[in-house]
């Protein structure tokens, strides 16, 4: 058996294989209530052979929405509407997950089909909330710089939301602290300006983002693992790195994480990112040496033998895809059958499986 396709055990949790889908803005819910295109779009992937099923960034509150047309999980509505979904997912062998976040300061911004920018109040937007009063870009919103009691209030938010979590089914969760939203502009020196405990020297600037991990792995049962989705570097000199990453790992290990999901950049518009095929699992590699902690390697990852090389070689533990799985929703069969592997077709589509 190929190492993409061998099983892999976090905690007490068994994946059927080490293609995870990645989290995917859908901008389709109406009051951050999952329906059936969530329903469709996510089952789908779990048809197609994925052993984790990863939902889009799921806001921990209103004001966490990127988009007013995202998913939240911040009220009973949407649990039962979520249940339908992971039920789903679990029947066919894979493992429902939820990726909880917040924005902050690129919250209340238009779907990006429709245009881009801040959305206004009086167009269903909202007043957003940063570390430091510092805008994404000219065009987002200004954000209000948090106080204490602002990031007590949203630690037990995220608190909440895994709870809820729990109860919709999901039987991972992932915290978002990458891509520009809350707890990365908390990370990085470009976006925190703050003169307090919780700004300058590393070691503030990733304390509040500590306290949301520390409370989420707190609510989640032990039996079930907890991941970080983390941007490795911001692409620009000066701000956020390898070399904090893997101090941040190292952190996120001693609460109790899991896994650390090694994406980049998103912090500041306009960074020299190289895009190329596996650009980023270099980052996932140096966090799983240094740190000692299970990584997800994601970035144009497109083919079967290109996430072997990657879990074969030692570079990660598993690989998260995205693009990939927009364009084809059963890559798991299709790479099986390229890896020599005995693709796991569900009985309803046994017929159509090759000889």
């Amino acid at each position: 058996m190929s190492k993409l396709f061998s099983s892999i055990k976090i905690r007490e949790l068994q994946f059927k294989n080490r293609i995870f889908v990645s989290p995917m803005c859908q901008y389709s819910a109406a009051d951050g209530v999952p329906n059936e295109w969530h329903l469709v779009h996510l089952g789908s992937r779990a048809v197609g052979g994925a052993g984790l099923v990863m939902t889009e960034a799921t806001a921990v509150s209103p004001v966490g929405r990127i988009s007013p047309a995202d998913l939240g999980i911040w009220d009973d509505a949407q649990v039962e509407a979520f249940k339908r979904i992971t039920d789903f997912v679990k029947s066919q062998s894979a493992v429902p997950g939820i990726q909880l976040a917040h924005a902050g300061r690129k919250a209340s911004t238009k779907i990006p089909w429709i245009g881009e920018g801040a959305v206004a109040e009086t167009d269903g937007g909202w007043e957003v909330i940063a570390p430091s009063p510092v805008r994404f870009s000219d065009s987002y919103p200004q954000p209000k710089e948090m106080i204490v009691a602002d990031m007590k209030d949203v630690v037990r938010q995220w608190t909440e939301a895994a709870r809820r979590s729990l109860v919709a089914g999901f039987q991972v969760a992932e915290i978002h602290m990458a891509h520009g939203y809350l707890l990365h502009q908390f990370l990085s020196p470009l976006s925190n300006k703050r003169i307090d405990g919780y700004g300058g020297e590393l070691k503030n600037r990733m304390k509040f983002p500590l306290e949301v991990a520390k409370a989420v792995r707190e609510t989640w049962p032990g039996s079930l693992p907890v991941f970080v989705r983390i941007s490795a570097t911001d692409w620009v000199d000066g701000g956020w790195d390898l070399v904090q990453s893997i101090e941040l790992a190292k952190e996120l290990k001693k609460i109790g994480i899991d896994l650390i999901d090694s994406s980049t950049g998103g912090l500041v518009p306009g960074a020299k990112i190289p895009f190329a095929p596996g650009y980023q699992v270099k980052f996932a590699d140096g966090i799983r040496k240094e740190a000692g902690i299970m990584t997800g390697a994601i970035g144009l990852i497109t083919d079967a033998a290109q996430a072997e090389e990657i879990l074969a070689s030692g570079q990660a533990d598993v690989v998260f895809m995205a693009r990939e799985f927009l364009r084809d929703p059963y890559f798991p069969l299709h790479a099986a059958r390229t890896l020599g592997d005995d693709p796991q077709y569900p009985n309803q589509y046994l017929r159509a499986k090759p000889k």
